[in-house]
């Protein structure tokens, strides 16, 4: 365990609790936002979640547009 390690594990867990990447960039004291998203690993379940969600959001406006 390297401390390059424990920063990328501690950006992890804060954007799993739901933290945005722009607060975490300045957590981490990074100049670019690019290097905050290579430090971020996303879980398979949070991608699957957001997926699903956005689905929902559409076929919401749809019926709206349809209805």
């Amino acid at each position: 365990m390297t401390p390059h390690v424990l920063r990328h594990f501690c950006a992890s867990e804060l954007y799993s609790g739901g933290l945005d990447l722009v607060a975490i960039q300045a957590i981490l004291e990074h100049s670019w936002i690019a290097t905050t998203m290579r430090y971020v690993h996303v879980q398979q379940t949070r991608v699957e979640d957001a997926s699903l969600a956005g689905q929902q959001r559409a076929a919401k406006r749809l019926e709206g547009l349809m209805g």
